[in-house]
């Protein structure tokens, strides 16, 4: 079992990004993608690199450390935008690799850009390799599969084909978690694909689509741990989840100041009650990320990847 410190900030103030090459929707994923539209070109490759520049400017000009890394361009990587499906990284040096669906999204894994972070900034203290798990049909795609509530060691998992038991059991057994595991429904009554599209977790609150659920028992068992969690629930609709509204991120700059990421679409579906409770827990960063969110079928929370890893010294190895 890795060692976990005792104490990990719920919000990081650094995050992977990988710019893509080759941005489409993705096939592989459609099945289970219901937010995904079908797509591709170069054209429309051009535009996703143009949003993604954006959001990396946004977030660089508000204190975020991002380490971008650019995408592989062989093989071609559709969904290479979105890191945080396939690694996490946390505070007391741990990196996790996860299993995904997809047979094509498994070369986004790429393990020399952990090599880099180590080289250039971060520190790591071992690796849990949990991708073996795809040899079994079972899945665990990351923080999109998960959304952790760090502090309290809780992670809320929507069950779908892409969330499974195993996995599931795995992760919370060996970074010592305790798992709020729940059944949601989204577009055409399909499981929601990941957990980050109804749940988003602040520091002091909570963006949470409870319509998704439609076992009153497990809804119920899920705000009950909201509530204890302490923090101010906002809830979305599931017309607004379906605009990305709870694909979200909340970060902090280096200097300390509370962030929330989103898109601006995202950001325009929420009406003026939502909007006030989010300015009351940081600045609002809106980005347009329209062709991203179109034909990737996901939001700048899927964008990024939380580096919570230690910093290196300037000078040293990791």
């Amino acid at each position: 079992m890795a060692p976990q410190a005792e104490f990990e900030r719920q919000c990081a103030d650094a995050v992977l990004m990988i710019r893509p090459a080759a941005f489409s929707a993705n096939p592989d994923t459609a099945a289970t993608n219901r937010f995904q539209y079908s797509g591709a070109g170069a054209e429309l490759a051009a535009r996703a690199r143009a949003e993604f520049d954006a959001l990396a400017g946004s977030l660089e000009g508000a204190g975020v450390t991002v380490s971008v890394f650019e995408d592989s361009a062989e093989p071609p990587k559709p969904d290479a935008c979105f890191p945080n499906n396939w690694v996490s990284f946390h505070a007391d040096g741990t990196v996790v690799l996860y299993p995904l669906l997809a047979p094509n999204r498994r070369a986004e894994r790429r393990p020399e850009l952990i090599a880099e972070l180590c080289r250039t900034e971060f520190r790591t203290s071992g690796t849990i390799d949990l991708t073996p798990y795809e040899e079994q049909g079972a899945y665990l795609e990351g923080t999109g599969s998960l959304v952790l509530d760090r502090r309290r060691r809780v992670a809320y998992a929507c069950r779908s084909p892409r969330t499974c038991a195993a996995p599931l059991a795995e992760f919370a057994e060996r970074l010592r978690y305790r798992i709020v595991a729940f059944d949601a429904r989204g577009p055409g009554g399909l499981p929601v694909y990941h957990t980050n599209v109804l749940l988003s977790l602040g520091d002091d609150f909570a963006v949470f689509c409870a319509d998704s659920l439609p076992g009153l028992a497990e809804r119920n068992s899920v705000l009950l741990e909201l509530e204890h969690g302490g923090r101010e629930l906002i809830p979305i609709t599931s017309a607004q989840m379906r605009g990305f509204a709870g694909n979200l991120l909340a970060l902090r700059s280096v200097h300390g100041e509370p962030l929330i990421t989103l898109s601006a679409a995202a950001w325009s579906c929420l009406g003026p009650p939502e909007r006030r409770a989010l300015e009351r827990h940081g600045r609002i960063l809106a980005t347009p990320i329209p062709t991203i969110e179109r034909y990737g079928g996901g939001s700048v929370r899927c964008m990024l990847a939380e580096i919570l890893l230690p910093r290196r010294p300037a000078r040293g190895r990791c």
